[in-house]
């Protein structure tokens, strides 16, 4: 019988660390961040700063007196919940859904769990979804890009992209004729767009993803997965009928897709811990994502299929497994 031998210590240790690596997709965000700050102004400010401040808090209280726990507030989870948090909301909600949304995510999507390594589900997506079902018109009023600079509350708001194809596509028009009420391909991909923070500006979210690939934060697995099932999947059905369905570039500049198969749907503790596995997990998350914008009743729907996904987490991590180390392939008898 072959045995693993382990060696003594010292080990070579590759010098990451749940704050290296926290603190590592807090940068990744920066461009995202500014990119909001420009087409939102006062308004990204003040959710941002406020979700980021009320994660922090709360993660810290449920620590001390609930769970009576070190605080473990300087790892930066807690400062990356209330960022993703931020960047899933509109612009000019108001304070106190913001603090309710963070307590949710912490309280109920983190901390309940156990902390940080133990939570099923992504934690800033937990409260997005409860915003969004308990007060969905606050979560469905989208402040109008550049003319929202200066106003917070009282912002200029009108439809997202999204919701424009949905219910023009739904009301019997073409999409060809549906393309002159929303911006081109390339505002899109600017940012130039009605939406929450974070998910506007794909080359910011792309800058932030090039990052987290060259310090190895992440892999490039769920990112591909993700936005390689949709492209597919709406590519299919745009050819079988261009003026019914939308097309693929449309469906991956618009709406949290790009925002959720980088950030989101990476996450540490939700997501598979082996590359089949995330690619598995990955093209779920495409898949249920048109399913619901084209078929479901909402006109978007990566939060909802992350969440999804993650519930199956354990199960694609029991069947598919990696490969353990030092193990040998098994030999065939003849």
């Amino acid at each position: 019988m072959n045995k693993l031998i382990v060696s003594p210590s010292p080990h070579v240790h590759s010098g990451d660390s749940v704050q290296k690596n926290m603190y590592g997709v807090l940068l990744a965000l920066v461009p995202a961040l500014a990119a909001s700050v420009w087409f939102f102004g006062l308004g990204a400010l003040i959710v941002t700063l406020t979700s980021v401040l009320a994660c922090v808090l709360f993660e810290h209280l449920i620590q001390k007196y609930l769970l009576k726990k070190p605080s473990t507030i300087m790892d930066g989870s807690a400062a990356v919940t209330g960022l993703l948090l931020a960047f899933n909301l509109p612009t000019n909600i108001p304070l106190g859904l913001i603090i309710i949304g963070a307590a949710i995510a912490i309280g109920m999507g983190k901390m309940s769990f156990g902390g940080l390594g133990q939570n099923p589900f992504n934690p800033a997506l937990v409260g997005r979804v409860f915003l969004l079902i308990s007060f969905p018109v606050q979560m469905t009023s989208w402040p109008v890009p550049i003319a929202a600079r200066g106003a917070y509350i009282d912002a200029v708001t009108g439809p997202t992209p999204l919701s424009v194809v949905k219910e023009g596509l739904a009301a019997g028009r073409p999409f060809s004729e549906l393309t002159a009420e929303i911006p081109s391909y390339l505002n899109l991909f600017m940012g130039q767009m009605g939406g929450s923070a974070g998910e506007v500006a794909g080359v910011a979210l792309l800058l932030g993803l090039g990052y987290m690939l060259i310090k190895k934060i992440v892999t490039w697995h769920i990112p591909v997965a993700v936005v390689g099932s949709i492209a597919v999947f709406t590519g299919v059905l745009h050819l079988s009928d261009p003026q019914a369905y939308a097309s693929p570039l449309f469906h991956l500049l618009t709406g949290g897709v790009l925002l959720g198969a980088f950030f989101m749907a990476t996450d540490y503790a939700s997501s598979p811990m082996s590359k089949r596995g995330m690619l598995l997990y990955g093209a779920g998350i495409g898949i249920i994502t048109v399913l619901i914008r084209i078929y479901g009743s909402y006109p978007e729907g990566v939060s909802f299929a992350i969440l999804i996904m993650n519930a199956f987490t354990p199960l694609i991590d029991k069947y598919i497994k990696p490969k353990r180390f030092g193990e040998k392939p098994a030999v065939q008898k003849a």
